[in-house]
């Protein structure tokens, strides 16, 4: 059997946009996936579903499985001949304890690569605004473990050169010995006045800053009631904020967006989410299932000519139409004189881009809308080929025939209940520590209901601002009894992110 590989991934800090280009590829591409406790779920979507997820991670005081354990584990897996990903917050050789992981699969003999990520002692601080040098203020910088306990006997640390040789100290994994630090630093001579900061779930919506002279520091985080994971900052350079603070003026910022599509749809609009500050929430209540027997659809290829028209209304339907027809070595020259119709300009893009043109778009991107705009260019006995989902509406194929079309309906692929989902993510939902819930069809609302349960879901949706796209799935959130405080009139995840953002700034002017 040939042997697999090991790449030990360094997952950045929190935001997923800090993967790096190369960890994204591994994941894409990955037969198993080992992370860690502060693993972005985000970044779990970017892996093949056919990925096997173990999860590994470590609490203060609760360990899935021992460092042993999870080193047996990588060499178990490689030599099974699969490529694993060891994916490890912020940088997997900066106390993230890569380097023993990396030695072991070394000394068995298999083989492993090293993926840098960007590490929360550079990340935090610059997304709180804080720069760990500045030519008037530091010229030095040292990153220091906070775990290790500073009164202990053999400290490996040298405190006296910590607080009287170095301009900036970051501290990681310090929030339990935050009043031991302070202390030792002090008694080594560092300023008591010395200003301090505490990055709190740096880069992530729930980020918080708490900044304090280092006689206060512990005292400031008891009353804040700060929890890790944190990174701690001392130095002049923290006074920097005042004037650098940015992340918290993005028009999302602290808001977390719960988004309710389909894994594959998801990614692009939490990136959208992410890049206007809010946290991306991956909540997927659908789930895409193809149909196993697709020969109708190979039958209609050999018979593609005799249509006149394929319209199609979900993404869904386009990629698996030309995945097989690309699967079944079929030209797409084949497909010339035939006119295309899509729902929405998400559809219409995943049709162009496999260079066919669209011919018709409606204005409203609505099953009613698309039967309104094919008014004028269907004539009376023209076939139509339309691939679906099994459980679709039949708005457009009955309108269509009462258009005098022929409409062949050929279902793809059909919706479900996800089967697997993450247990941190849907606890967070259920203790309501959500600010948005959206809602891009019908079916994901009601999927959302029967996962979280009618009373759960209703109380989260009080608490929480639902968004929606469109009547038709506005109407099946009330008639979930989920108030829609956002309904985006555009019917696209562009329109209900511009509905959502404003939204929050109408909010933030009558506050």
């Amino acid at each position: 059997m040939k042997q697999g590989s090991v790449y030990l991934v360094g997952a950045g800090p929190g935001d997923p946009g800090l993967l790096t280009l190369r960890g994204r590829q591994l994941l894409q591409n990955a037969d198993v996936i080992v992370y860690d406790r502060l693993v972005n779920p985000c970044l779990l979507a970017e892996a093949s579903p056919n990925a096997e997820f173990i999860y590994v991670g470590k609490g203060p005081l609760d360990h899935t499985l021992t460092q042993d354990a999870i080193n047996r584990l990588l060499v178990e897996k490689a030599r099974h001949g699969k490529t694993v990903v060891r994916l490890k917050g912020g940088d997997p050789f900066l106390f993230g304890r890569g380097a023993e992981e990396a030695l072991y699969l070394a000394q068995h003999g298999c083989s492993f690569e090293i993926v840098p990520g960007v590490t929360s002692a550079l990340a935090a601080p610059a997304y709180a605004g804080i720069p760990l040098t500045h030519r008037d203020m530091a010229s030095s910088v040292a990153v220091v473990t906070g775990h290790e306990q500073p009164g202990k006997k053999g400290s490996a640390l040298r405190w006296k050169e910590l607080a009287q040789g170095v301009d900036t100290l970051v501290f990681l994994m310090a929030i339990e010995n935050l009043a031991a630090i302070a202390e030792k630093l002090m008694a080594h001579g560092r300023a008591p006045d010395t200003p301090c900061a505490l990055i709190i779930r740096g880069t992530t919506a729930q980020q918080q800053v708490i900044r304090a002279r280092l006689d206060a520091l512990a005292t400031c985080a008891r009353e804040a009631a700060a929890e890790p994971p944190a990174v701690l900052v001392v130095g002049a350079v923290t006074t920097m904020r005042e004037h650098l603070a940015w992340v918290e003026k993005k028009p999302l910022w602290g808001k977390r967006v719960v988004i309710t599509r389909p894994l594959p749809q998801a990614i692009s609009f939490a990136e959208k989410i992410a890049s206007c500050g809010g946290e991306p929430v991956l909540f997927p209540t659908v789930s895409i299932i193809k149909e196993e027997n697709l020969q109708p659809l190979h039958h209609a290829f050999t018979n593609i000519s005799s249509y006149d028209w394929v319209v199609f209304t979900s993404t869904n339907a386009v990629d698996i139409f030309f995945a097989e027809r690309a699967a079944c070595g079929l030209d797409i020259r084949a497909l010339h004189g035939i006119r295309f119709a899509t729902i929405g300009p998400e559809t219409r893009q995943h049709v162009e881009a496999t260079g066919c043109m669209v011919d018709v778009m409606p204005e409203t991107y609505s099953a009613e809308g698309l039967l309104e705009a094919l008014r004028s260019h269907l004539r009376p006995g023209q076939k139509v080929l339309m691939p679906r989902a099994a459980n679709a509406r039949n708005v457009l194929p009955e309108g269509l025939q009462k258009f005098g079309a022929h409409v062949h309906e050929l279902p793809l692929y059909r919706t479900a209940l996800p089967q697997h989902r993450d247990t941190a993510v849907v606890q967070d939902i259920q203790n309501g520590a959500v600010d948005i819930l959206t809602f891009t069809s019908p079916s994901c609302v009601r999927n959302f209901i029967t996962l979280i349960g009618s009373d759960l879901a209703m109380r989260i949706a009080a608490q929480a601002c639902v968004a929606v796209i469109g009547p038709v799935t506005a109407a099946a959130a009330r008639a979930g009894n989920l108030p829609v405080s956002i309904e985006a009139p555009q019917y696209t995840t562009d329109g209900l992110l511009a509905a959502i953002l404003n939204h929050c700034a109408h909010q933030r002017t009558t506050l």
